[in-house]
């Protein structure tokens, strides 16, 4: 059994999950597209669907989807409870911080990005969507109670600089979507819509005393994670998309064996499963090709239809964040 000093650590992808927070279901759009500054970073069969919510919530607009998206996140949840993980969850959103978002928006949806754990270091980073500036909040709590009383160090970027309407601004921007964990390797995906070069600077020169080496990964400026690009499933195993590696994986994982995945099935998502160990991994029945190149070298597959939730751009990596992944 772990020491009780050990109870926040991350010490790769596929480590066991023993501890993790999975995502709530809240969603307000901007007021309008001139807010967010980009496109909406959505599945593409999406955009018809979330082109009618500017302004308004999800729920109000799509009630029966949003009681599915719901309930995608309790067997998610379900899921790994079942395997032994202990699963928390972030609350919901306040009246009054709905009310402070205004007609910028607000999102408590995909618990990957605001926060993340490497090694013994919990970070809070700052997303460059302006909708989403607020999603830790929901989870500063669930911190406060199981990182302050750890071992485990617990840090917050930069704050970023002032953004005028419609422009993110000069950052730093760091985005837990772009930040994959292998031992003392840290990989940092760099596309323009999420993390950028300051806030890739910000976490190497943070992490390089406590012995961690931080490998930019540029990614095509459409791809707005990491983890849409790249997914490692075990030591010497990962799915990735060529398409969206312009310059290739990173010199640590190039000897690995890859299974292979086009732009349109990572638009879907179908680099964005979750290992609950080196043996078990969870992805959606909608990449079933893959699941079955993955129990062909010796991989336990489970599926969960996430149909609502990969809407928005993310599945099941990013609807989860580790407060405790170790063998």
């Amino acid at each position: 059994m772990l020491a009780e000093t050990q109870n926040v650590r991350v010490d790769s992808e596929f480590a066991r999950l023993r501890t993790v927070v999975v995502s709530q279901s809240e969603f307000r759009a901007p007021a309008n597209a001139e807010i967010l500054g980009h496109s909406m970073p959505v599945e593409p069969g999406a955009v018809d669907i979330l082109d009618a919510v500017w302004g308004q919530d999800f729920g109000a607009v799509y009630p029966d989807k949003q009681r599915r998206w719901e309930a995608e996140r309790d067997e998610l949840a379900a899921v790994l409870t079942r395997h032994g993980v202990e699963v928390l969850r972030p609350r919901l959103f306040t009246a009054d911080e709905k009310a402070t978002a205004g007609p910028m928006g607000y999102a408590n949806f995909f618990v990957r990005d605001p926060w993340f754990t490497i090694g013994e270091h919990v970070i809070e980073g700052v997303l460059q969507f302006p909708h989403r500036r607020m999603e830790v909040l929901p989870s500063r709590d669930l911190l406060l109670d199981r990182v302050m009383p750890s071992a485990a160090q617990y840090v917050s970027l930069l704050q970023p600089g002032k953004a005028a309407v419609g422009h993110p601004g000069p950052g730093p921007f760091l985005e837990g979507g772009d930040v994959l964990v292998l031992g003392t390797d840290v990989f940092v995906g760099l596309s323009g819509m999420a993390s950028n070069e300051l806030g890739y600077r910000w976490l190497a020169k943070y992490l390089r005393p406590h012995g961690f080496t931080v490998t930019p990964v540029r990614l095509p400026e459409h791809v707005l994670h990491l983890d849409c690009a790249i997914g490692l499933v075990r030591e010497g195993l990962l799915i990735a998309c060529p398409d969206r590696l312009p310059e290739g994986l990173p010199e640590r994982l190039r000897d690995w064996e890859r299974i292979d995945v086009s732009e349109d099935e990572a638009a879907a998502m179908a680099t964005n499963g979750l290992p609950i160990d080196a043996g078990t991994y969870l992805t959606d029945p909608e990449f079933e090709r893959v699941g079955k190149e993955l129990e062909g070298r010796g991989i336990t597959v489970e599926y969960i239809d996430f149909a609502v939730s990969r809407l928005f751009g993310g599945a099941f990596r990013c609807s989860t964040q580790p407060l405790l992944r170790a063998d």
